[in-house]
C-alpha cells in the first residue's frame, strides 16, 4: 500500500481552493479530482509502506514540535505532462525547512518512485483539477477557468496527516500543529 504526508490548510483557506476544484466539476470539464475525495493539501511525501502505527506516532511527536505557518497562495501552475492544475504557495524557508525536516524525521520509510517529493526536489502544490483522463480539451478548459477565477489567498498550514493513496483517499491521521 502506498501512503502520502499531507499538509492541510486552514478551513477558510481550504473552502476557497475547494470552490476552484467544484467549479471545474461543475462547468462538466472533469471530475476526476472529485472522485479522490480529497481535500486540499500540499503532499509533502510519499512513501510505498509505512508502519502505521509507528508513522502516526512520528506525526504526533513532529507537530508537538514545528508551528503553523502562513500559506499564500499566489500562482497558479500547472504539470503539463499529467495534465494537473494546481495553486501554488509562495515557498519560503519555513516551508522548505519543515518539509526537510519531516522527510529526514521519516527516512526510514520506502520513496523509491516518489522522487519529486524529496526535498530539493519537491515542488508545492495544491491541485485543483486531474485532467489526464479526460479529452485533451478539458485541461484547456480547466486551465482558463482556473485563470479568471483564481484569486490570491493568504491563509495558513495548520496541520499534517497520514493518508493512503487509494481512490477514494483515505485518512488515517491528521495533528494539528502549534499554534
Amino acid at each position: 500500500m502506498q501512503y502520502a504526508i499531507e499538509l492541510y490548510f486552514d478551513k477558510a483557506t481550504e473552502q476557497n481552493l475547494s470552490h476552484l476544484a467544484q467549479r471545474v466539476a461543475d462547468e462538466n470539464i472533469s471530475t476526476m479530482l472529485l472522485k479522490w475525495e480529497t481535500r486540499p493539501h500540499l503532499t509533502l511525501a510519499c512513501f510505498n509502506d509505512v508502519n502505521e502505527t509507528a508513522c502516526i506516532e512520528q506525526l504526533r511527536l513532529f507537530a508537538q514540535t514545528h508551528k503553523t505557518m502562513l500559506a499564500n497562495i499566489c500562482s497558479v501552475g500547472m504539470f503539463t505532462d499529467s495534465r494537473t492544475i494546481f495553486a501554488s504557495p509562495v515557498m519560503n524557508d519555513s516551508m522548505y525547512q519543515f518539509q526537510k525536516e519531516l522527510y529526514e524525521y521519516l527516512g526510514e520509510y520506502d520513496s523509491s518512485g516518489w522522487e519529486w517529493y524529496q526535498p530539493n526536489k519537491w515542488v508545492p502544490h495544491c491541485t485543483l483539477a486531474l485532467t489526464h483522463e479526460d479529452p485533451d480539451e478539458a485541461f484547456y478548459k480547466a486551465s482558463n477557468l482556473i485563470l479568471h477565477e483564481f484569486r490570491k489567498l493568504y491563509g495558513k498550514f495548520v496541520s499534517i496527516g497520514l493518508v493512503k493513496i487509494s481512490c477514494p483517499v483515505e485518512e488515517i491521521y491528521t495533528v494539528e500543529l502549534q499554534r
